[in-house]
């Protein structure tokens, strides 16, 4: 397996600590490295960089996983701590929109990602075919040698020679997701898939704009109730709620935000901000399986006991509520008062088998627009 060649010429390399946001594409290479080194499963791409940095100063030799869309959210610490502190840091990067890419919102950015890399004079080598491989060599030596970051660019192809677990089987995925997590939960049973969550909230969200976040949430959204007003969302992980706090702020229709455990993680600052500005049209449903449901169900840090509607709370939410049965969802939403609302939707993992959403972005766009303005 390429992945296994990969990780192999890491070790032989010294590398002995990886940080890691997942990608589909790259699942089994993730598999691989979690297995085989000391791993930290990241929130944002930024910390990221920073916990590397943090590694070097200790004499660590880090290295990083990341998307090419997330290269976009690293450039400036790059720059401004990799960079001028001189420090080694070798990032793997899922490179996405340049082959079969079929999430427009990748296309953009992946295109330009080496143009971006010289223009930030940071080095790269592409890894496209199984002989490729040795580049790892090269690469680790470029940046642990020479203490500045250097990337390895994968380009999907190099998959399709490997049989690739792409989505684990949800039993696999946090196993009871924790008992610490259970205990603080403990009135609440999670019984449903996100799925299943949105059917119980699809009389809810009638005529109301909703902001979705990314993946397959927009996918079974699309599949359980489809209108116009909805905003599905194709890229820029983590904004789901800001864009919908934008909407709120300048519309006077009713705003839901359907967002998740790993979306809400990488922007948790967003709250705040939504708490302060104090939107009385807006509703955060934050739909929490513990899993980045979209990538291959890796666990997030709500499968470990982290608590978003805690977190909602102490950001200044004075509307707060937890739900997890069809019962308690459908109660909660229809009994919901003036927001700021956070509802904390407490599922299993899972995804549903549907279609990808047959809108380009500028058809989600104007209808949107569109209902926003009816």
């Amino acid at each position: 397996m390429i992945s296994e060649k990969i990780v192999r010429g890491l070790k032989a390399e010294g590398v002995n600590l990886f940080v890691t946001l997942p990608c589909e594409k790259v699942t089994s290479l993730i598999d691989q490295v979690s297995a085989n080194f000391k791993h930290v499963a990241l929130a944002t791409e930024e910390e990221g960089v920073g916990i590397c940095a943090g590694a070097a100063l200790a004499g660590a030799k880090p290295a990083m996983i990341v998307q090419s869309s997330g290269v976009g959210r690293i450039i400036n610490a790059l720059c401004s701590l990799t960079r001028v502190y001189e420090l080694p840091l070798l990032f793997l990067v899922s490179w996405r929109g340049v082959y079969k890419e079929g999430i427009p919102a990748q296309v953009p950015l992946g295109q330009r990602l080496p143009k971006i890399l010289d223009a930030i004079d940071v080095r790269y080598s592409i890894i496209e075919k199984e002989e490729d491989v040795d580049v790892v060599h090269r690469a680790a030596e470029e940046a642990y040698s020479n203490t500045r970051a250097h990337a390895i660019l994968l380009n999907p192809k190099v998959w399709e020679s490997e049989k690739t677990k792409t989505v684990r089987d949800t039993a696999e995925a946090p196993e009871k997701l924790r008992a610490r997590t259970l205990e603080r939960h403990a009135d609440f049973t999670r019984q449903l898939t996100r799925f299943e969550v949105l059917e119980s909230l699809a009389s809810y969200l009638e005529d109301k704009i909703v902001v979705c976040n990314l993946g397959i949430p927009c996918k079974e959204l699309h599949h359980v109730k489809h209108q116009k007003s909805n905003f599905y969302m194709l890229g820029s992980m983590g904004l789901a709620s800001s864009i919908g706090l934008g909407i709120a702020l300048c519309a006077r229709k009713d705003v839901v935000v359907i967002d998740g455990d790993g979306s809400l993680l990488t922007n948790l600052g967003t709250l705040s901000t939504i708490s302060v500005a104090n939107p009385r049209n807006l509703t955060i449903l934050a739909i929490d399986n513990g899993v980045h449901g979209s990538t291959g169900n890796q666990a997030t840090a709500t499968s470990q006991g982290v608590d978003l509607e805690l977190i909602a709370k102490g950001c200044g939410f004075a509307r707060t509520h937890k739900a997890a049965s069809r019962e308690e969802i459908t109660s909660t939403v229809h009994d919901l008062k003036a927001g700021p609302n956070f509802v904390h939707i407490l599922a299993k993992p899972g995804n549903a088998d549907v279609s990808n959403v047959p809108l380009t972005p500028r058809e989600i766009k104007q209808n949107v627009m569109e209902a926003i303005h009816a």
